[in-house]
C-alpha cells in the first residue's frame, strides 16, 4: 500500500534564511566589505514597485486561475543596460499591447499583462567558469553581476552593478507609468502602437483591420446610450523577472505599513527558474516568505512528489493567485509529460495557475552556430498545451514568451519564414533568441484560434 505523500517539515522563513539553504547559481564577489556596503545602499533606497499593485496583481492572478481572465508574460530573456532607452521600452510595450488586444477580442477574456522587464538582469549560467583558449574566467552572469567582455577586470563580479540594475530598473518602471499615464495605451489611437519598421507588414495590416472593428463597435456602443464609453486609455503593466541574484531580492524585500508581511518591492512577479528550483534550494526559501504572486518553472524533469513539494512550500495556504506554474516542455515532449504533473495537482487539491513557456524547450543549435528556436515548435506547443489541459480537466491559464519590438532575426520561420542564413542579418541578443514582432503578433492571433479549439 503506497503511503500519502506528506510535505517535509518546514523551518520558520526569515528575511536571510535562504543562507542556511544550497545557494545555486550567485556569484562569488571577491571584496565582502564592498559588498556589504552595496546591499546596505540598496536596502535604503525606494522601493521599485508598492504593495497595493502586488495585491491587485495577485487578485488578478486568482482570476487567472479560476478562468476569468488570461495572463500574459512576455520580454527580453536577458535585459542589458545598454538597452534602456525609451525606443525599445515603448516598442516593446507596443507588442504586449497589441497582443493582448488580439487576445482580448479573440477570446472575449480580459488579459493581465506581465513584462519581463525592470529587472530582468540577472542570468543562469550552466558553469562558474567560462575557458577560452586556456584561460578561464568567471562566467558572464548578466549586467546586474559582471560584464560581458572576456577579460579579467570585466568578469570580476562588481556589487555595484546591483545599484545600476537598481537606477536603470526604476528608470525603465518611470517612463513605463509615464506612457500608461498619458494615454499611450488609448484604444482611440492606435497609431500610438505602431512600430516604424513593421507598420507595413501583413500582421499590422491584420491588427489594424481588427482595431477598426473594436473602435467601430465603441462608437455604435455610444452612440446607443449616448455617452462616452470610459477607461478605454489606459491599461495595467506589471514587472517580473527570474528571482535570481538573492543578494539583490533581499535587499528589496520588506514589510510595509498596516500590511501583514514581507513584501518583494523589485518586482510585482518573480519567478523562480528550472535550475534553482529544488526544495532545498535557497531561492525557494527566499521566494516562500514573500507575499507576492510567484511563478516557478518546471519541466519533463519535476517528479510528482516534487511539484506537491514546491507547492505547498510556496503557497502553504492554498491561496488563489499564489503560485504560477510555468511548464516548459518542448512540443516533442509536452503530451508524454503535462498530463501526468495536471493529474498530480488536481489530486492533490493544489490551486495553481498553468502558464505555458513555449521558449526554453525547443531550443537548438543550427548549423552556423546559433542558438535558436523554430517558430512551429512555438506555437506547437501552445496549441498542445490547451488540448492536453482540456483533455485533462484543466485549463491553461497563460503564456510566457520571450519576445521584443525590435527587428530582430533570432527565431526561424514565421511571417517572413525566416531560414538559417537571415539569423546573422540581426542577431543580438545576449543570451536567449527571442521573437520578433511579427512573430509575436502571428503569435497572437494563433493562440486567439488554439483558445477556442
Amino acid at each position: 500500500m503506497k503511503t500519502l505523500h506528506t510535505t517535509p517539515q518546514i523551518e520558520p522563513w526569515k528575511l536571510d534564511s535562504w543562507k542556511d539553504k544550497a545557494i545555486r547559481q550567485q556569484a562569488t564577489y571577491p571584496d565582502e566589505k564592498h559588498l556589504n556596503q552595496t546591499l546596505a545602499k540598496l536596502s535604503s533606497l525606494p522601493p521599485l514597485v508598492t504593495s497595493w499593485e502586488i495585491k491587485r496583481l495577485k487578485k488578478y492572478l486568482a482570476e487567472v486561475s479560476r478562468g476569468e481572465r488570461f495572463l500574459i508574460q512576455g520580454g527580453d530573456c536577458a535585459e542589458s543596460f545598454a538597452d534602456c532607452n525609451s525606443s525599445i521600452i515603448s516598442n516593446r510595450l507596443k507588442v504586449l499591447i497589441q497582443m493582448s488586444l488580439v487576445l482580448i477580442h479573440g477570446c472575449q477574456t480580459p488579459v493581465v499583462r506581465v513584462g519581463r522587464f525592470a529587472g530582468q538582469y540577472a542570468k543562469p549560467r550552466s558553469a562558474d567558469m567560462e575557458t577560452r583558449d586556456g584561460v578561464s574566467l568567471p562566467s558572464f552572469r548578466g549586467d546586474i553581476v559582471n560584464e560581458n567582455a572576456f577579460t579579467e577586470a570585466a568578469r570580476i563580479p562588481n556589487p555595484d552593478k546591483m545599484l545600476e540594475a537598481y537606477h536603470h530598473s526604476a528608470m525603465t518602471m518611470n517612463f513605463i507609468r509615464a506612457l500608461v499615464a498619458g494615454g499611450f495605451a488609448d484604444i482611440r489611437h492606435p497609431e500610438y502602437w505602431d512600430i516604424e519598421w513593421a507598420k507595413h507588414s501583413k500582421n499590422a495590416e491584420k491588427f489594424h483591420k481588427l482595431v477598426a472593428e473594436i473602435k467601430d463597435s465603441v462608437n455604435f456602443a455610444e452612440v446607443l446610450v449616448g455617452t462616452k464609453v470610459h477607461n478605454l486609455s489606459s491599461v495595467e503593466f506589471f514587472s517580473a523577472h527570474e528571482a535570481l541574484h538573492l543578494h539583490f531580492e533581499q535587499a528589496l524585500t520588506r514589510t510595509v505599513p498596516r500590511a501583514e508581511g514581507y513584501f518583494n518591492l523589485g518586482a510585482h512577479f518573480p519567478w523562480i527558474g528550472l535550475r534553482t528550483n529544488q526544495l532545498d534550494s535557497a531561492h525557494v526559501e527566499m521566494m516562500r516568505g514573500i507575499e507576492n504572486p510567484v511563478g516557478v518553472k518546471i519541466g519533463k524533469e519535476t517528479d510528482d512528489d516534487h511539484l506537491i513539494d514546491l507547492c505547498r512550500t510556496l503557497n502553504p495556504h492554498n491561496e488563489p493567485g499564489k503560485v504560477t506554474l510555468i511548464h516548459r516542455f518542448g512540443a516533442s515532449n509536452i503530451e508524454s509529460n503535462l498530463p501526468r504533473l495536471i493529474k498530480t495537482a488536481k489530486k492533490a487539491d493544489l490551486d495553481v495557475i498553468w502558464c505555458a513557456d513555449p521558449m526554453h524547450g525547443n531550443t537548438e543549435s543550427t548549423s552556423n552556430g546559433y542558438k535558436t528556436r523554430r517558430f512551429e515548435n512555438i506555437s506547437k506547443e501552445i496549441e498542445l498545451s490547451f488540448k492536453v489541459h482540456k483533455e485533462n480537466g484543466s485549463h491553461l491559464g497563460g503564456v510566457h514568451l520571450e519576445l521584443t519590438g525590435e527587428n530582430v532575426t533570432e527565431c526561424l520561420g514565421g511571417a517572413r519564414s525566416l531560414q538559417e542564413a537571415d539569423l546573422s542579418k540581426a542577431y543580438t541578443t545576449q543570451v536567449d533568441p527571442r521573437l520578433n514582432y511579427e512573430q509575436a503578433l502571428e503569435l497572437a492571433f494563433s493562440i486567439k484560434d488554439f483558445y477556442h479549439q
